[in-house]
C-alpha cells in the first residue's frame, strides 16, 4: 500500500555505484519493502522513482525533508 508525501529538502539518492542525484521538492509516492522504500514523483513531463534505504528514509523523515502526508 502506497503513501503520499511531501519533499522539502535536499533529498538524495544514487544511481547505480554513481553519484547523487536529487529527488524534486514536492509530492511523492511512497512504498515500504522490509528494507528500502521507493518513491515516486512526476516533473513537468516527466516520471521519476528511486529506491533509497529505510534509514535513510527514516533520517529524512526525522529531519523534515520528507513529511508524510
Amino acid at each position: 500500500m502506497s503513501q503520499q508525501a511531501i519533499i522539502r529538502g535536499e533529498v538524495n539518492f544514487r544511481v547505480g555505484d554513481g553519484m547523487l542525484m536529487p529527488i524534486p521538492d514536492g509530492p511523492v509516492d511512497i512504498e515500504v519493502a522490509d528494507d528500502s522504500v521507493t518513491l515516486s514523483w512526476i516533473e513537468g513531463d516527466d516520471t521519476g522513482s528511486a529506491a533509497i534505504t529505510r534509514d535513510e528514509f527514516e533520517r529524512y523523515v526525522r529531519e523534515g525533508k520528507i513529511r508524510l502526508s
